[in-house]
């Protein structure tokens, strides 16, 4: 009989912590999942203390998710190496400027029937053009990685209010294996096999929110915001449809809890919103506004925005005195 398989949370931020309530209550119960789940933390000191110790005494993340206590049996491990050690199951929650450091902290440290799942929202910007952050981790590690991305504000999930979310896996097998790993009756989730569609959705989703953001802050009313969100779902199909790599897209993955519904979410409720209406209304650079609304932790939109920027450029794609900015229907002739 094979021995239960080793969770690794990476990452314990508002959305690491959430994910990892559901994680640890679920290891209690399912007979192939160990019981002790490691999540590791970026340590920091609050208030003279380590924010380590303060979750494996008080079990709580006291500055990314104050009032909610995490399950007893999830550890915090201030050292990736010792937290990945002999893992099976990796669950990746960190901002998506880090993943590369992170993987080549975790090298030679997981176990060889390792694979993952990234709730990492956000792309890369290479020499080749576009890098989705799971194929930066299956490169870098050599594992199959699943993703996730819904409707998912993190407060909601850890407050166990209903939602939705969306699996997209190549090996729809292992895609099982996190949904049960990941289900409870409040969190559900449909896994399809359009992962790449999937990851999309849940980086583009945040450039949109921005936009939202911004007609918050300017006041432009209820009919504008509407319509920046209709054309940016446009624009995320476009561009998935511009940038797949086998060409295969399905709209209807836009209709999962992925797309649409993260893309309203985001809009209304969602960091990346409040900080564009904040950016507006004050004046604050985003590095302010991190520090000041979100105690430091790192906006997705802003970032991701400059990447597709770039991303399009390579295919001369954006504004430019020579190069005006194509209109919508003209990318939909390049992609059709």
């Amino acid at each position: 009989m094979a021995s239960p398989l080793k969770v690794c949370i990476v990452g314990s931020g508002n959305w690491g912590s959430a994910i990892a309530r559901i994680v640890g209550n679920n290891a209690r119960t399912l007979q192939h999942i160990a019981t002790t789940v490691k999540m590791w933390v970026f340590e920091e000191n609050i208030n003279g203390r380590k924010l380590s110790d303060i979750i494996n005494t008080e079990h709580e993340n006291v500055k990314y998710l104050p009032g909610y206590k995490l399950p007893e049996n999830v550890v915090a491990v201030p050292k990736l190496s010792d937290a990945a050690m002999g893992a099976d199951l990796l669950v990746f929650v960190v901002p998506h400027q880090f993943i590369r450091k992170l993987c080549d902290e975790m090298l030679g440290c997981v176990s060889t029937r390792a694979r993952g799942i990234t709730l990492i929202k956000g792309i890369y910007e290479g020499p080749e053009g576009l890098k989705l952050i799971s194929d930066i981790i299956r490169e870098k590690m050599e594992i199959d990685v699943s993703v996730l991305m819904g409707a998912n504000i993190a407060n909601e999930v850890a407050a166990e209010k209903f939602c939705e979310t969306t699996i997209g896996s190549r090996n729809v097998e292992n895609g099982l294996l996190f949904k049960e790993l990941l289900t409870t009756p409040n969190f559900r989730i449909t896994v399809v096999d359009d992962a790449d569609t999937v990851e999309l959705c849940g980086a583009l989703k945040n450039i949109v929110a921005v936009s939202a953001g911004f007609c918050d802050g300017l006041q432009c009313g209820d009919n504008t915001k509407a319509a920046v969100i209709r054309m940016g779902l446009m624009e995320m199909i476009t561009f998935a449809k511009l940038f797949s790599k086998n060409g295969m897209v399905s709209t209807s993955t836009f209709l999962e809890s992925c797309g649409v519904a993260d893309l309203i979410a985001t809009c209304y409720g969602g960091r990346n919103r409040r900080a564009a209406e904040a950016f507006v209304r004050t004046g604050k650079s985003i590095e302010v506004l991190e520090k000041e609304i979100f105690n430091g932790q790192k906006l997705q939109g802003p970032a991701t925005s400059a990447e597709v920027y770039r991303i399009l450029q390579q295919k001369c794609l954006v504004n430019s005195a020579a190069n005006p900015r194509p209109s919508l229907n003209e990318l939909h002739d390049v992609v059709t």
